[in-house]
């Protein structure tokens, strides 16, 4: 009998500290709140980061896809001076806010797939300079297309390309 009761009193004192004894709290829906709560905020600043991202890249998709559209009217030897225009005012609107795009952590550190350099961030004043000069050469050929004289159009396109060649090539990953 007393084998059995030293060997109850064994296993009463190694349950015990296998728990963690008998004054430790137990977890409560209510203590774990806060970590829920962080954990949930996380998920969703994180969201709003791949959604700030995913729009960036379907703005500057369509801004490219406008330039490429642009230049082959041009090229075509009959300039299509409508949809040029049309063209040139979607560059022009995207233009007015692409400075708002870039938010901290919105670049490779984000987990998305991005092109942005890291560049964007460390310089933010050559950044807001290379989109303040596409902000301007989007404007000027906007009204250039606008004016429908496709040799001042032609002009603006050049200098619309070179300031995005400019941001291209510090800013963005090159791929070629």
């Amino acid at each position: 009998m007393k084998k059995v009761m030293f060997g109850m009193i064994a296993s009463s004192a190694l349950l015990l500290a296998a728990c963690g004894g008998a004054e430790e709290e137990v977890a409560t829906p209510e203590a774990e709140a806060p970590a829920a709560t962080e954990t949930a905020e996380a998920a969703a600043a994180n969201a709003e980061i791949v959604a700030i991202i995913e729009a960036r890249q379907d703005n500057l998709k369509e801004m490219g896809a406008s330039m490429r559209a642009i230049s082959e009217s041009m090229r075509s030897g009959s300039p299509d001076a409508t949809l040029i225009s049309e063209k040139a005012d979607i560059i022009a609107g995207h233009a007015a806010t692409m400075g708002d795009w870039f938010p901290a952590g919105s670049g490779p550190e984000a987990g998305v797939e991005t092109e942005a350099l890291p560049t964007i961030w460390e310089n933010p004043e050559g950044f807001a300079e290379a989109v303040s000069n596409f902000q301007t050469a989007a404007v000027a050929f906007q009204a250039a297309a606008a004016s429908g004289d496709m040799t001042a159009t032609g002009g603006a396109l050049r200098s619309l390309g070179g300031t995005c060649g400019a941001c291209h090539d510090d800013f963005r990953v090159d791929d070629d």
